[in-house]
C-alpha cells in the first residue's frame, strides 16, 4: 500500500528494477505476494504498487476470472514458496465485466470464450441485480472481487494457510481516475 501511495502522488521509487536486482534473484525468487488481477492495460500491478522484479506474482485474465489452472497459478506462491499475501485487485469501468454485464442483462452470448467469461461471472451478475444498485456495473465489479477472494480463502490449498495465519487473501478495488486502490476487506493486521 505504500507503493501504492508513491503512485497516487507520482513519487514513484520503481525499487528493485535494476541490473543487480535481476541478478540477485536469478537463481531462485520470493515474491512477498500474488495480485490477481484484470488483463486490462491501465491496471499494471507493478507500477499500481511500485514493485519491482521479483516482488509480485502476477496472474492477469478478463475481469480477473479465476478457474483451475489459473487458481492453480494463485497457488503457487503460497503453497510452493510461502508467499503471504493475495490481492483480488478490481478495477473502475471493468471492460470485461461490463460487456458480461450487458450479456447477460440482454439475454445475449458473447462470441467465442468470450462467453466462458460470462459464465463465470454469472454469481457477480445476480448479485449485482439484487443490489439495485445506481451503477450497477461497479455493484457487479465489487461483488465479483468479494466473490473470487471468498473462493480463494475457502479453497483446499489456501484455507489452511489462511486459518494459521501464513496467508492473507485481500480484497481491493482500483480507481482508474485517481491510481488509488482501496482495500475491501481482508487486509492483514500490521
Amino acid at each position: 500500500m505504500e507503493g501504492n501511495e508513491r503512485w497516487v502522488g507520482g513519487a514513484l521509487q520503481h525499487p528493485d528494477q535494476d541490473v543487480r536486482r535481476r541478478e540477485a534473484v536469478a537463481e531462485e525468487q520470493k515474491p512477498f505476494g500474488v495480485i490477481v488481477s484484470c488483463i486490462d492495460s491501465r491496471v499494471p500491478p507493478e507500477l499500481v504498487f511500485d514493485t519491482g522484479i521479483g516482488d509480485l506474482f502476477v496472474i492477469r485474465t478478463g475481469g480477473h476470472v479465476i478457474q483451475p489452472v489459473v487458481t492453480g497459478s494463485v497457488e503457487y506462491g503460497p503453497v510452493t514458496s510461502g508467499t503471504p499475501l493475495i490481492v483480488v485487485l478490481g478495477h473502475q469501468r471493468c471492460g470485461a465485466i461490463k460487456a458480461a454485464y450487458e450479456a447477460m442483462r440482454d439475454g445475449k452470448k458473447l462470441p467465442g470464450n468470450l462467453q466462458a467469461i460470462v459464465r463465470t461471472l454469472r454469481p457477480a451478475y445476480e448479485a449485482a441485480v439484487a443490489q439495485k444498485a445506481a451503477d450497477p456495473v461497479d455493484a457487479m465489479i465489487r461483488a465479483h472481487i468479494r466473490q473470487t477472494s471468498a473462493e480463494l480463502r475457502s479453497n483446499t490449498s489456501l484455507a489452511p494457510l489462511v486459518k494459521k495465519g501464513d496467508l492473507a487473501v485481500v480484497s481491493a478495488y482500483y480507481s482508474l481516475d485517481s491510481g488509488e486502490v482501496e482495500v475491501i476487506a481482508g487486509a492483514p493486521a500490521a
